[in-house]
């Protein structure tokens, strides 16, 4: 059952999967089956994480495919608003408005006009303090000087206390924006250096660290420079970011995604060239019928010789609208202008879309050459080369 989100007008659409307990007709073995005969008739659904998981992807893609835009369910949310939050701040914001409706009346102004819950006040102060810190010991210095915000890390995960609470938030309700993984990859990108001292559990981020280490020692021949330093610092952080725990990960994620740039390209290429193809025919589709008319009197003139003489343009104009069309539809059956600015439009939208993920798959191939040069370059004890490669414009 899928249905506009009514009750609060926000005009999202959600579904509701109803599944039978028994499975009424067999089929096909699917992946997310954990079980022995869970494809066959009769026999019950085991309602798993993959089991779900899966259905989640099917409804994602379904509605990719009808251009809706979809939230991830599959990876958790940078902002997490639950239900509860957000029935919360709609009847704080309510209260709130009544209460400033009297204070106006009273000829004053009010203090607040927009309702928060203690959430998004710690996610508000995360991000504020966050985008001033090099390291953790900054962030929770001033997140309590500013706001009286104590964050500890417990289990490998942030807690907050706000202020007006005896019990503390876990990152995991606010959003993995305002977890520990996320906000420490903010720290090193203002202090790349860092990483060198960063534990890690992936064996090319400890190789990578050890080589730039050595590199810095004074025995080594040719000092490294500062900026030298911050880019291969830099790569490590990109290596670590991305969880490549050999280099052979590394290098088969830049050839995936080389490889899909190529398909994107292509796909492009065909896409413009069907878009041509369909500008041609409204093209020949409107010069026929515009010159329909006159070809039309031409037939029924008497002295035929005199009219084409006189309209030799538009005649000619109609027969050349009228071969192309005959060549390019066979059976006769032309489609009607209407139609074919209708495909134009959505292949133009098709196309606009392919070139925004084309330029994304060129960053990310970048990225990834560069970083693969980086790599094998720090592995050899030798200082990366700056890359200077331009792409042409779509």
């Amino acid at each position: 059952m899928t249905h506009t989100d009514g009750h609060n007008c926000s005009g999202n659409i959600h579904t509701h999967i109803v599944i039978n307990s028994v499975r009424k007709e067999a089929v096909k073995r699917q992946p997310y089956m954990d079980k022995p005969h869970e494809e066959i008739a009769g026999y019950k659904h085991r309602s798993t994480n993959k089991f779900l998981n899966y259905f989640k992807k099917e409804i994602m893609d379904m509605c990719i495919q009808e251009g809706l835009h979809q939230v991830d369910l599959l990876s958790p949310a940078e902002t997490k608003i639950t239900p509860a939050e957000y029935m919360a701040q709609k009847s704080g914001q309510k209260k709130l408005e009544e209460t400033n409706k009297k204070i106006i009346a009273d000829g004053l102004k009010p203090n607040a006009t927009m309702f928060q819950t203690q959430k998004q006040e710690l996610r508000n102060a995360i991000e504020e303090c966050s985008s001033h810190s090099k390291s953790f010991q900054e962030f929770q210095s001033l997140l309590f000087e500013k706001y009286q915000i104590s964050v500890i890390e417990e289990r490998g995960r942030y807690r907050y206390l706000h202020p007006d609470r005896d019990k503390r938030i876990t990152e995991k309700a606010l959003g993995t924006q305002y977890g520990k993984e996320h906000l420490e990859q903010l720290f090193l990108r203002k202090d790349p250096i860092t990483i060198l001292y960063v534990r890690s559990h992936l064996r090319l981020v400890v190789d990578l660290q050890k080589n730039v280490k050595a590199m810095q020692s004074p025995g080594y021949a040719h000092r490294v420079k500062i900026s030298n330093l911050q880019e291969m610092a830099n790569t490590i952080i990109y290596v670590q970011e991305h969880g490549y725990n050999t280099q052979t990960e590394l290098k088969d994620a830049f050839s995936k995604s080389q490889k899909q740039l190529d398909q994107a390209t292509e796909q492009l290429m065909e896409m413009n060239a069907d878009l041509k193809n369909i500008n041609r025919q409204i093209h020949y589709t409107g010069q026929y019928f515009a010159q329909k008319a006159i070809y039309t009197e031409f037939l029924k003139a008497k002295n035929k010789g005199r009219f084409r003489k006189e309209h030799t343009a538009e005649i000619q104009a109609y027969e050349e609208a009228r071969d192309w069309l005959k060549s390019f539809y066979p059976d006769g059956k032309m489609l009607p202008i209407k139609t074919l600015k209708e495909q134009k439009a959505s292949l133009q939208e098709q196309i606009d879309q392919q070139k925004s993920s084309i330029r994304s798959l060129k960053n990310l191939t970048q990225d990834l050459r560069t970083v693969d040069k980086n790599v094998e370059a720090i592995l050899h004890n030798q200082v990366p080369k700056k890359q200077k490669t331009q792409e042409p414009e779509l």
